[in-house]
């Protein structure tokens, strides 16, 4: 909480060259590359970082292999060439993995066509992953025995890439590099206006937290709001050629239903691709896309329903699945970019629509607004805002400093060798769950080395703190210094994924959580632990 009381204050006293609003992935990437090439920048967000849409994702980085159907080769090669970059510049973090689609019989197109399709997907990604294959209904049974065969035509296996850690902590990570080039951010940080003043942007704060009003100045202004972005345009009177519709995504989270590692992909009832996600012991089943009036959902009944029926139907499960087999749920909405003269679309127009950004830019207020987008894109999308900012008047310089991607090979081959010398290259290692030191690499990056000087100077500190979970004490002073935990959900839910992992009676019942909490909060622990229990 320190650092987060430092930042309050930073923010109040300073102006800056930039100032964001919404800290989620679009937000998060702003920060982390406008930083990067030496502006003065600012963060909020007024919940936690990545706190709506970058928490609800499917966890996969793909290159939009069912926009080849709609012809959109150059969204698809965009696209591509965006996860290659993402598998390039995070090894441990954004791994190729197989995807076996299978297709119904009477499916619209017909399975060598599909299988066509497969092959033009992978050439148009520079055939950076393996190649596809094409199954018949008997290898997919050898190969899946889970899934369900009887009316099936076949089925293709491609690669795309998936975040082995969550969406919201892979988001967290860039507002964590932001930091570290200089930038300001704080969460539960809600602009309530701005309006410009001088030639400067005047920015209306209020500290959730403390209910401490204060202001601060910019002299450009982006809005990264994510699916409030029309909310936020609205209260600061921005006019713009884009907005939001808004698709309601939901998934859940059950126990692990193959062991193979693969992504099973299936075409759902309402037309959609319908995605059967590994996420360690644990397995990730949806999503819906239905289309909503407003970004605050939920999951109903139906979802849940529509979910289970699909994926009953779908594979052979020695007995179906039901509601009490639900250890957790993810809703969210994908904001959704359409030009302000499409009001009314039909179901198959909204199922038609693509995921891509559009930056708006109002030159003469300087100010940018980023509608829609995919985790997918955040690295063309920071490169983007940068030139954006450069075009509206502000000097934006060449050199740029390392804004993402993984610390060099010559820090993790130093980090991995001390990590040996210690005993931990297989510490830890199961059937789902790699080895603490690899884990640790990828999580923290070069912030991994004071993990092993603690766990060095007292090995209690590589147990598991939280039972049923991947966690060491080691990692909890860490986050505690670093990462602007204010309520416990921030950490179970975004820093980490166990909320989403492991049931609220098993977080409950763990003896460990109060440690944690101790860690985390200080004095203020029990007070926490009620919040997010009575919040749950």
């Amino acid at each position: 909480m320190e650092l987060r009381k430092a930042n309050l204050d930073s923010l109040s006293t300073e102006s800056f060259d930039v100032f964001i609003v919404g800290g989620g992935i679009n937000g998060s990437v702003a920060a982390a590359a406008l930083s990067g090439r030496g502006l003065k920048v600012a963060l909020v967000d007024r919940g936690d970082f990545a706190s709506s849409t970058s928490m609800n994702s499917s966890n996969l980085a793909w290159g939009g292999i069912k926009y080849m159907e709609a012809f959109e080769f150059a969204l698809v090669r965009d696209l591509c060439r965006s996860r290659n970059l993402l598998m390039n510049s995070y090894p441990s973090s954004v791994r190729e993995i197989r995807f076996l689609t299978t297709l119904p019989r009477g499916f619209r197109k017909s399975l060598f066509t599909v299988w066509l399709g497969a092959w033009l997907y992978w050439i148009i990604g520079n055939g950076q992953t393996l190649i596809p294959r094409l199954f018949g209904r008997r290898e997919i049974k050898a190969t899946e025995p889970i899934i369900q065969t009887n009316d099936c035509l076949g089925g293709i296996e491609y690669s795309d890439a998936y975040l082995y850690d969550n969406d919201s902590r892979f988001s967290f990570n860039f507002v964590r590099t932001a930091l570290d080039l200089g930038c300001i951010a704080a969460n539960y940080v809600e602009s309530q206006g701005a309006k410009r003043e001088n030639g400067n942007w005047v920015i209306d704060l209020r500290d959730a937290v403390s209910g401490r009003i204060f202001t601060s100045s910019a002299k450009v202004l982006i809005n990264a709001a994510g699916p409030f972005a029309d909310d936020y345009n609205r209260l600061i009177s921005q006019k713009t050629r884009y907005h939001h519709i808004f698709s309601k995504g939901v998934h859940l989270i059950v126990r692990r239903l193959t062991t193979s590692g693969r992504v099973l992909a299936f075409f759902g009832s309402d037309g959609r691709l319908f995605f059967i996600i590994p996420m360690g012991d644990r397995t990730c089943i949806g999503t819906t896309d239905t289309l909503v009036k407003h970004p605050q959902v939920g999951v109903e009944d139906a979802d849940v329903a529509f979910i289970l029926e699909n994926i009953n139907s779908k594979l052979a499960l020695d007995r179906p699945l039901r509601r009490h087999d639900v250890i957790s749920m993810r809703c969210g909405v994908r904001p959704l970019a359409v030009e302000q003269s499409d009001n009314e679309l039909s179901g198959a127009d909204f199922l038609q629509l693509s995921r891509k950004h559009v930056i708006d830019i109002n030159k003469a207020d300087q100010h940018l607004t980023v509608f829609g987008g995919k985790l997918t894109d955040c690295i063309n999308v920071g490169n983007e805002i940068c030139s954006a900012v450069r075009g509206v008047g502000i000097s934006v310089p060449d050199s740029v400093r390392k804004w993402y991607g993984e610390p060099t090979k010559e820090s993790r081959a130093k980090y991995f060798h001390l990590a040996s010398e210690m005993g931990l290259d297989n510490y830890g290692k199961s059937k789902f769950n790699e080895a603490l030191s690899t884990r640790l690499w990828r999580r923290y990056g070069e912030q991994a080395f004071l993990m092993l000087d603690k766990i060095k100077q007292d090995p209690w500190q590589a147990e598991v703190l939280i039972e049923g979970t991947e966690y060491r004490r080691c990692e909890l002073t860490v986050t505690a210094d670093r990462e602007m935990i204010v309520k416990l959900e921030d950490f179970l839910r975004r820093r980490s994924k166990i909320a989403m992992v492991t049931s609220i009676e098993d977080i409950r019942a763990s003896a460990g959580i109060y440690e944690a909490c101790e860690i985390l909060f200080g004095l203020g622990a029990s007070e926490k632990i009620e919040e997010y229990f009575a919040s749950s």
